[in-house]
C-alpha cells in the first residue's frame, strides 16, 4: 500500500500510520518503511488498543499540525484502492469533503461478500442512518473520504464519542449539520487483502445504539454555511 501511494502523481503526499500496539507487527514494518521513505511518513505509536475512533481523530490532528490542507482517511489492507486519491483531491476545489462510495450509481462491493454482509450494510447506510440522523450521504459508513482542512478544524474531536465503526458516521453526520458540502464519487469496495476484518458482535451492537446517542447528542447543533471559496 504504500509503495502504491507513493506512487501516485502527488508531490507533496505525506502518509501518517497509527499503530496501537497491533501485536502483528505492524508498528515494526511501519517504522522500516518511514526510515525508507525518511520525510515522507509519520508513524504513531499508542500504548495499546485505544478504539478506531480515537485514532483516527489522532491522525487527522497530527495531519494538521504538520500544515495538511487536505486530509485522505482509508483503510490500508487495499479494499480502497489509491487510484481514486488524485480525483478525490481534485474534486476538493468545489467541495469541502469527498467520500469514496460504494453506494451511488456505479459504485460497488466486492462480489465475495455474502448476501447477509451486503444486506446489513445496506440497510445500515440506506435505511437506519438515513432515517434516524437524516443524513443525505448513502454511504455514511464509508472509511474512504477526503476533507479541506477547514472541515476538521470545525469538528471538536474531543467530543466525538464513538470509537467503533459508527464513528465514520458521527463524522458524516457532523458535516452535514455543519453545513459543509459533501459529494459521494462512486469506488469498488475489494475484499481485503490482508488481515481481518475487526467487525466483531459488540462493535454491530455500539453501531445500533451508538447512531441514537448522535441524534441526542447533537440535537442542538445548527447547520452552518460555509464558502468553499
Amino acid at each position: 500500500m504504500t509503495e502504491a501511494l507513493f506512487n501516485l502523481p502527488l508531490a507533496d503526499l505525506h502518509l501518517i500510520i497509527v499503530d496501537d500496539n497491533s501485536p502483528d507487527g505492524t508498528g515494526k514494518i511501519a517504522d522500516d518503511l518511514a526510515a525508507r521513505y525518511l520525510d515522507r511518513m509519520t508513524v504513531m505509536h499508542r500504548a495499546g488498543k485505544l478504539g478506531l475512533g480515537t485514532a483516527y481523530a489522532a491522525g487527522f490532528q497530527a495531519a494538521l499540525a504538520q500544515g495538511a490542507d487536505i486530509v485522505v482517511q482509508m483503510d490500508a489492507d487495499f479494499s480502497h484502492s489509491p487510484e481514486y486519491i488524485p480525483d478525490m483531491i481534485a474534486r476538493l476545489q468545489t467541495y469541502d469533503v469527498v467520500v469514496g462510495s460504494r453506494y451511488v450509481a456505479g459504485g460497488g462491493t466486492d462480489a465475495r461478500w455474502s448476501w447477509w454482509r451486503y444486506l446489513l450494510s445496506w440497510w445500515a447506510n440506506q435505511v437506519y442512518t438515513r432515517l434516524i440522523l437524516g443524513v443525505k450521504v448513502q454511504d455514511a459508513t464509508a472509511g474512504f473520504k477526503a476533507f479541506r482542512r477547514e472541515v476538521l478544524q470545525a469538528i471538536d474531536f474531543t467530543q466525538v464519542v464513538s470509537n467503533g465503526y459508527v464513528f465514520q458516521v458521527e463524522v458524516a453526520y457532523l458535516c452535514q449539520k455543519l453545513g459543509f458540502n459533501i459529494l459521494e464519487i462512486p469506488i469498488y469496495f475489494e475484499d481485503r487483502r490482508i488481515g481481518r476484518s475487526k467487525m466483531d458482535v459488540p462493535v454491530k451492537i455500539e453501531a445500533v445504539w451508538r447512531v441514537w446517542q448522535i441524534r441526542w447528542r447533537y440535537r442542538g447543533v445548527r447547520r452552518i454555511s460555509h464558502d468553499t471559496g
